[in-house]
């Protein structure tokens, strides 16, 4: 068993950390703040507080306090709150306290926000740092987080990069999300995977031996119009579509992390709602 820290205790990094911790790894937790801590801990987790923001000190010292075989980032880039910039800066500090502590493996919780804005299907050869710099198909968004990943990539480590799709389940179910959206296509795949899913690629790469980048997004799926409508019918909600449209879009293809062994929870995003 292996001794385990995660970087985020977030929607994904709790969950996370107590099914790792069921199957018989330590864990330790990070939330930034000290009342965030206190909730982890009402869980049963091993917790501390780490502020990426302010250097690589606080999680350094945890690193070298309770020594870890593998650590997890997993926390959001900040796109919708206007901080997307500082996410680089975060996983720089992540790299250098993992490297200062001797870490062996390290992986990041990326997203498919990486490839680019064309209608087809997408593996994970078709986003690099490299391909997006000057091909204005990538969004500023992508490029940011293919910056981290790059950082990870290059830094020496083993590691893993899990690109999740769309995060669904427990206080995320896609039929609130409708109200939001302007319009759905029909003709545009949804790529969503369910938290089990995203739970349990993650920790199948974290322990896996080998560096790898891989979607993680569930197998099959139907239109966003189709999914959408799904989801309401789901919850038995009347509330209608927003405009439908003939606009395709990219699909994400998940054929590498079922090749290194990893068999999804959920084989259609019909399943999840």
């Amino acid at each position: 068993m292996k001794t385990i820290t995660i970087v985020g205790g977030g929607w994904l990094g709790r969950p996370l950390a107590q099914y790792l911790k069921s199957i018989g790894h330590q864990t330790y937790t990070s939330k930034t703040t000290i009342e965030g801590t206190t909730e982890l801990q009402s869980f049963g987790l091993n917790s501390f507080v780490c502020d990426l923001s302010q250097g690589p000190e606080s999680l350094q010292t945890q690193l070298l306090d309770y020594p870890s075989d593998i650590v997890i980032g997993c926390f959001p880039p900040g796109f919708r709150r206007g901080r997307g910039d500082e996410y680089v800066t975060y996983w720089n500090n992540v790299i250098e306290a993992s490297k200062n502590a001797g870490v062996k493996r390290v992986v990041m919780v990326s997203s498919t926000t990486v490839y680019p804005n064309t209608a087809q299907d997408m593996v994970e050869e078709d986003a690099s740092l490299a391909k997006a710099e000057n091909d204005d198909k990538f969004s500023d968004n992508a490029k940011i987080m293919l910056q981290a990943e790059n950082l990870l990539i290059s830094s020496g480590l083993k590691f893993a990069i899990v690109r999740c799709s769309g995060l669904i389940g427990p206080n995320r179910h896609p039929a609130r999300f409708v109200a939001h959206l302007a319009q759905v296509s029909s003709k545009a795949p949804a790529n969503m995977i369910h938290l089990q899913d995203a739970v349990g690629a993650v920790s199948y790469m974290a322990t896996y031996e080998k560096s790898a980048v891989v979607n993680a997004t569930t197998p099959n799926t139907v239109s966003k119009a189709e999914f959408y409508q799904a989801a309401l019918d789901g919850i038995n909600s009347q509330e209608s579509l927003p405009e439908v449209t003939e606009q395709p879009d990219k699909r994400i293809i998940a054929d590498k992390l079922q090749s290194l062994g990893y068999r999804f929870h959920h084989q259609h995003t019909l399943e999840l709602v």
